[in-house]
């Protein structure tokens, strides 16, 4: 009988569950340390602590390495280094598991901050008495950056509330404007929501003179990678008023340290990378692996393939 293909899985807590390969794949087990030695022997390789860049540290090493990697996260900044992107290895993500509950977490957050509930909570705990007059979501502007499913589903999500929507992706086409807008768009909106990929032309694309073209009641939300912002230039955004408000889930550096000087930002929320994150979030991405992983077994093409080049799934 032929060798079985070797399943090679970089590990986090808690593990994927991968029952429905017993007996179909040789299933092996690697962590930061480990991962390099590994490599050459593995077929496949689970990138299931998408947290961590063992993978771009590891892959110019010596030997065979695997012919197809999918990673359980739609970003793949972490993984991929020149040497991957110029092999024939195959990259896969997570494309279609976060687009759902990031979009409603985006609507949670703007009627959060457009109800002022948070001050309401703060004042709730000093048992004060304040009443105020909030905002009308209906009829107001966003721009989402990110043209994706999740940047889509974003929109979508805002329609549903009244907000008049403008998507900017990479390339204009029908229903999505190109870069040269961006700034135009901003200027006239209420919410701009960042939910693009991390390449060299998002990096810190958030910067003084972005939030510089902003509305002074306005306010920016990031749910695609921490790195699309330079965070100094939002804190003194907030702290001179530039614009009204700010939530962060994604940060240059995480975790965010306890003396991180964002926690004190006037006006900013910060949640820890969490957006997408549901219950059964772990489950739906493990099956949605073993799904590929028996589509790559029948000699099928895979779906959510990463064009390697520009760092996400081509085609939307």
């Amino acid at each position: 009988m032929p060798a079985l293909p070797t399943l090679l899985v970089l590990d986090a807590d808690p593990p994927p569950r991968l029952g429905r390969l017993t007996g179909r794949a040789r299933i092996m087990h690697a962590d930061e340390s480990t991962l390099a030695g590994q490599l050459p022997y593995a077929d496949v390789l689970l990138v299931w602590d998408f947290a961590s860049h063992a993978v771009r540290a590891a892959w110019p090493g010596e030997g065979a390495r695997p012919r197809w990697v999918h990673t359980a996260s739609a970003g793949v900044d972490h993984l991929m280094c020149a040497e991957l992107a110029a092999s024939d290895t195959v990259v896969t993500n997570a494309r279609g598991i976060f687009d759902q509950p990031i979009a409603e977490y985006v609507a949670a957050l703007v009627l959060a901050m457009a109800k002022d509930l948070p001050r309401t909570l703060h004042l709730q705990q000093g048992h004060e008495w304040r009443h105020r007059e909030s905002q009308r979501v209906a009829g107001t502007k966003a721009c989402v950056v990110g043209s994706g499913p999740i940047g889509r589903a974003i929109a979508q999500y805002l329609k549903a509330l009244g907000v008049k929507t403008a998507i900017v992706g990479r390339t204009p086409r029908t229903g999505i404007h190109g870069p040269d807008d961006l700034n135009r768009l901003m200027a006239r909106a209420d919410w701009v929501i960042a939910a693009a990929p991390l390449t060299a032309d998002t990096h810190h694309m958030f910067d003084t003179t972005r939030f510089g073209v902003m509305q002074p009641s306005a306010r920016f939300v990031n749910v695609g990678r921490g790195q699309l912002v330079d965070e100094p230039a939002l804190a003194e955004a907030l702290s001179k008023r530039w614009i009204a408000g700010a939530a962060l889930d994604v940060f240059e550096h995480e975790p965010l340290t306890p003396d991180s000087p964002l926690w004190e930002v006037p006006g900013l929320i910060v949640s820890p990378h969490m957006s997408g994150d549901t219950v059964g979030w772990r489950d739906e991405l493990g099956e949605q692996f073993v799904e590929l992983y028996e589509r790559w077994e029948a000699g099928k093409s895979l779906t959510n393939v990463v064009d390697k080049q520009r760092g996400y799934v081509p085609g939307h």
